[in-house]
């Protein structure tokens, strides 16, 4: 005895296998996902110099000071171009701000790629920082373990 099947026939008069009709669209769902995340990944990691200056902000957390860096040398950052950020001076277009996120009980650093400079009066607490525009860029886990 010879067993038969029938083709399942759409709409538009193709043909289409029962079975894979759920999962094929469940799996090109998947598939542009993916390339998506994937894409905006590395399109994140394009955008970071790591060359350029690191300002490290730690809002009061000394004792996150060698945690932080660490943190900020396993991301690709060299150890010499990373700042203790001060009030007096602030870095330029392209260089970049650390900041421990979010006080008082950080649990990730913040980096932002500073865009813009602008002549300011120095401010009580942010200093000349108060003149300088930035742009999120990342953020980097302080446990390592996370990552």
């Amino acid at each position: 005895m010879k067993h038969e099947t029938t083709p399942v026939y759409t709409k538009r008069g193709g043909m289409m296998c029962e079975g894979l009709r759920g999962w094929g669209k469940i799996i090109i769902v998947a598939i542009i996902f993916f390339t998506g995340f994937v894409s905006r990944q590395s399109n994140v990691l394009a955008e970071i110099d790591v060359q350029k200056d690191v300002y490290l902000f730690l809002h009061g957390r000394t004792d996150l000071h060698e945690k932080a860096v660490n943190a900020l040398v396993s991301y690709g950052f060299s150890k010499e171009k990373i700042t203790l950020a001060a009030p007096e001076k602030v870095g330029n277009v392209g260089d970049y701000m650390a900041m421990l996120w979010k006080p008082p009980e950080p649990d990730h650093i913040k980096l932002q790629q500073i865009t813009k400079v602008e002549k300011t009066e120095p401010e009580k607490i942010k200093g000349l920082w108060k003149g300088v525009i930035r742009e999120d860029r990342d953020s980097i886990p302080l446990d390592l373990q996370k990552r």
